[in-house]
């Protein structure tokens, strides 16, 4: 019989109990202040404060044990009959779900804006090596190389393929693993335009990995980086191509 096996890792368990721990913190700060002193919302909200903590600090699953902690501890402690988990008002129940909606709504709001900030960072440091990958290309068959290489290692597709339109040249185009083969349609094709023409395609199978929608601020400057990069590798070629005048004799 196989063995289920929970992704719970040592770092994980000192974590939530950091957490478990600020809430403690808070509430044997809020006992020596006094129950007379504050208010029950006004307990209920300083209890928000080692949730969004424990949440910016360690994650979602520190910040949920965090949320359970100071639901408990303010039900137990601040909420009559005090040590009980029993309710003897209205407005202590209310307070209560106040604070278990709140707590729940700042958790996912701090884990969802660190989860668009790590994936904004990341997305500019792939943007920024595909920069500096493309920007001394002078050929463009070295331009679809280094274009699909990256993009199959940034998403970890099972396949990407880069193809440039026949013009006046043959048709270009490279894959990445150079190994593998298209299976049914391609999960995303991003056009490549140049002012304003149609000059390739970018296709990518996502395979095991994930892929943002087409229209995505990333891919839409992953196409941009690809067509500028093509068209100076196009015009180094042409450069290259262009005869030698040699010097008149005689003329200055």
């Amino acid at each position: 019989m196989k063995r289920i096996r929970w992704p719970i890792s040592p770092e994980l368990i000192a974590d939530c109990l950091l957490a478990v721990l600020s809430v403690a913190v808070t509430t044997a700060f809020l006992a020596l202040i006094g129950r007379d002193t504050l208010s029950e919302p006004i307990i209920a909200l300083l209890y928000l404060v080692p949730v969004a903590w424990s949440s910016a600090r360690w994650g979602l699953v520190p910040g949920a044990y965090a949320t359970l902690a100071a639901i408990l501890a303010f039900d137990f402690f601040f909420t009559p009959p005090f040590y009980s988990f029993a309710m003897a008002r209205m407005e202590s129940l209310l307070v209560l779900v106040v604070l278990s909606v709140s707590a729940v709504l700042v958790v996912v709001g701090i884990q969802s804006g660190l989860s668009r900030t790590r994936a904004g960072e990341r997305d500019a440091i792939f943007m920024l090596g595909l920069s500096e990958a493309l920007a001394g290309l002078r050929t463009r068959d070295a331009v679809v190389r280094v274009v699909a290489g990256h993009l199959q290692q940034m998403f970890q597709a099972s396949l990407v393929e880069v193809f440039i339109l026949p013009s006046q040249s043959s048709p270009l185009s490279a894959r990445a693993p150079s190994d593998a083969s298209a299976h049914g349609k391609p999960d995303r094709v991003l056009p490549i335009l140049a002012a304003p023409e149609l000059v390739g395609e970018i296709r990518l199978w996502a395979g095991s990995g994930w892929l943002p929608p087409e229209d995505s601020y990333l891919f839409r400057n992953l196409a941009t980086q690809a067509a500028l990069a093509f068209e100076r590798a196009r015009m180094a070629e042409v450069e290259e191509r262009r005869p030698v005048v040699a010097p008149i004799a005689g003329v200055n």
